[in-house]
Formats: C-alpha cells, structure tokens, sequence
C-alpha cells in the first residue's frame, strides 16, 4: 500500500480517493462538515506562495473537480473552499492544503461560523462539529468518492 505524506503525517493510500500528477485528494479526520474533504500538493509545501506555478494549476485544476463532485455527492448547494496559508490563520498542518467544504441551508447558526470551527476542529481537545473518525470510516468514504473519478 502506497502512502503520502501530509506535512507531518504519513496518509495511507486508502483515504485519499483522487490523484493528478501534482496533486492529491483526501478524506478528513475529523471534518467540520460531512463531505469535507482536503486537497494538497503531492510536494510537502508549508505556505501556498512557495508552491510552483505548475503546483498552483494542477491544485486548483484538482480543486474545482474535487468541489463538483463533493457538492453533488453530498447534495449540498454550495461549498466552502479554503486554505489557511501559516499558523496565524489557523494551519496546523504544516503542508498546503485546500478545505473544501459542502454546505447547506442552516449548517451553522451564523454562516461565518464554519471558519472558527475550521479553525480550530483538528485540535485534540476541541469537541465541535467533526469528531475523529477511525480508518475505516474513513476508506469507507474514499472509496465512494473514488468511483467519480475513475
């Protein structure tokens, strides 16, 4: 089983369920919203401005497909799409990635509400929104969204 690395965590090739030639997609950990899903460069990159210009188009290129498909898949009506470039905006993991998150009428109480969920939903004590799934649960859903992309 191949793997990625994801800043400092080694992703198994079962959770991730598209990949280019610069550029993968994964299901996340512990997701703010059902369906949100992260995609990231396949060079460990830390801040979106050191990516290479080729790096930038094939992540985006992958983006805008991952975000159809996650809209549809989830039956959302509209997407969230965000990166947090350094740890003052909130990256935790020290790779660029993109946040695509589906949404829907009323998912938060205030909309701008999913960035300070964002912000703070991978943290080890935080019990908000996402809770941590198992490996699993995790492959379980790559492999669904994976048949979109064969």
């Amino acid at each position: 089983m191949s793997t990625f690395r994801f800043g400092q965590h080694i992703i198994k090739s079962s959770v991730v369920f598209l990949q280019s030639d610069l550029s993968f997609a994964l299901v996340n950990r512990k997701p703010v919203v059902r369906g949100h899903v992260l995609v990231c460069p396949k060079r460990g990159v830390e801040r979106f401005q050191d990516l290479r210009p080729e790096e930038v188009a094939d992540l985006f290129l992958a983006s805008q497909k991952v975000a159809k498909i996650v809209e549809e898949h989830f039956q959302a009506t509209s997407l969230t799409i965000a990166i947090q470039d350094g740890p003052e905006a909130g990256q935790t993991v020290k790779h660029v990635h993109v946040h695509i998150l589906p949404r829907r009428t009323g998912d938060f109480e205030r909309n701008d509400n999913i960035y300070t969920e964002l912000q703070k939903h991978d943290q080890e004590t935080h019990e908000g929104l996402g809770q941590w799934r198992n490996e699993e649960e995790m492959a379980s859903e790559a492999a669904d969204l994976r048949k979109y992309f064969v």
